[in-house]
């Protein structure tokens, strides 16, 4: 019984988390086209329907690391951007984003997850095929940051 309560509390923290990153990538959308501060994002989000299920400390976190390090997150993305990180759309751009600071950053998230992630926020708020671009994308960032996790899941 009591593997059956930490499996329920696992899976509430990982939708918590999912709801999180969903709302980041709306925030991050939406800083892409206005420029305003974190801050200002954040407190405009806490009146989203969606964001008492979301992991609010995880979600704010997000929005300012990725505002405050995006040079660094290009960066990381640019190399496997064929057509150039400027060509980007606005959701693609959020996304790749956040999965490259959660890559970079937050080692305790597995790199399984953020694809995984990463991959169905873009399928359900991108463009028709951009999912497989951003799969691809997301995939190379692995042997830059999780090398030693991707041969532990290997071997």
């Amino acid at each position: 019984m009591m593997k059956h309560h930490a499996s329920n509390a696992a899976r509430r923290e990982n939708q918590r988390r999912s709801m999180a990153r969903r709302l980041a990538m709306q925030a991050l959308y939406q800083w892409h086209l206005t420029d305003h501060p974190a801050g200002q994002i954040c407190l405009q989000f806490k009146d989203d329907i969606d964001y008492p299920k979301a992991d609010s400390d995880y979600f704010c976190r997000i929005v300012r690391e990725v505002i405050e390090r995006h040079d660094e997150l290009d960066g990381y993305l640019a190399p496997h951007i064929v057509r150039g990180i400027e060509t980007l759309d606005p959701v693609s751009h959020a996304v790749l984003q956040i999965a490259a600071w959660e890559m970079a950053h937050e080692p305790s998230v597995p790199f399984k997850v953020v694809i995984n992630e990463a991959v169905s926020l873009t399928k359900k708020f991108g463009a028709t095929d951009a999912y497989k671009m951003v799969n691809g994308v997301v995939d190379k960032l692995v042997p830059q940051f999780r090398a030693l996790e991707r041969k532990a899941a290997k071997g």
